[in-house]
């Protein structure tokens, strides 16, 4: 897992150490290192700056994770899952958006690193992710945040208030992600709150433009979004396989692939 680059490396050996923590319930210094292919002293300097993130608790002979840090650990991991997918996905969708015009993203890490780029644009903005939210506010564009019940694990804000914040607005484009996607079961996500959102959202929306990386194709989750038949734009990093590019043909949604 050694990298050139020295934060690319930290942040990697960072990431299989709380991935391990999630899994387990304590992680040792020596078979983290040995897993790692690095001394025992870098895994100990690592474990230390998790622990004083609040996301470790130290104990003897490695870690632990913090008491209730499961939820800020599990984001933290799918924040930086597939990065350099989700940002050429974003990129490919900030040329979708025109000055002058109100959008909507919902609360995924991929439309997350779409919020980075509007910065770039002359835009209104309709977020229900609190993060989306610090991001827009710290590049002074003008937004929307739904209110509403806050959900931890996606750091976002889901219930009555914010589907009914949404049944009143009326975006010009949506951009969306999923859990999954398949011809057969549509859009798919494994929150019912976040699924109600996302539903709503599409519903409020001109332009639908769902944005998925390439291991979301052929993956069910829970509940159904919407059919393929509410979305008018797919953004994706890979080009998918022809059954699915087949489906999407029929159901006139626009295939656009980035070039990672």
């Amino acid at each position: 897992m050694q990298n050139a680059d020295p934060a690319a490396a930290l942040r990697s050996r960072h990431e299989f150490i709380l991935q391990q923590a999630l899994a387990r319930k304590i992680v040792r210094t020596k078979e983290l290192a040995q897993h790692l292919s690095v001394h025992e002293m870098t895994v100990r300097r690592d474990l230390d700056l998790l622990s004083d993130q609040g996301l470790l608790e130290r104990v003897h002979g490695g870690a632990r994770l913090q008491s209730k840090a499961n939820d800020e650990v599990a984001y933290s991991l799918r924040i930086n899952e597939h990065l350099e997918a989700k940002s050429s996905i974003a990129k490919k969708a900030l040329e979708l958006i025109q000055d002058g015009d109100t959008i909507a993203l919902d609360a995924s890490t991929t439309t997350l690193q779409l919020a980075q780029l509007l910065g770039a644009k002359t835009v209104n903005t309709i977020v229900s992710s609190l993060d989306a939210a610090t991001i827009l506010a710290g590049l002074n564009l003008p937004f929307t945040l739904t209110g509403g019940e806050f959900h931890a694990r996606a750091r976002s804000f889901v219930g009555a208030h914010a589907t009914g914040t949404l049944k009143r607005l009326h975006p010009d484009k949506v951009f969306f992600s999923s859990k999954g996607f398949s011809p057969q079961t549509g859009f798919t996500d494994a929150h019912l709150p976040e699924t109600e959102m996302k539903e709503q959202l599409i519903r409020s929306g001109r332009l639908i433009v769902a944005l998925l990386d390439h291991t979301k194709f052929s993956r069910v989750a829970l509940h159904t979004i919407v059919e393929m038949d509410a979305v008018d734009v797919m953004i994706t990093d890979l080009e998918p396989e022809i059954e699915t590019r087949n489906a999407l043909e029929a159901a006139d949604i626009r295939l656009l692939v980035t070039e990672v």
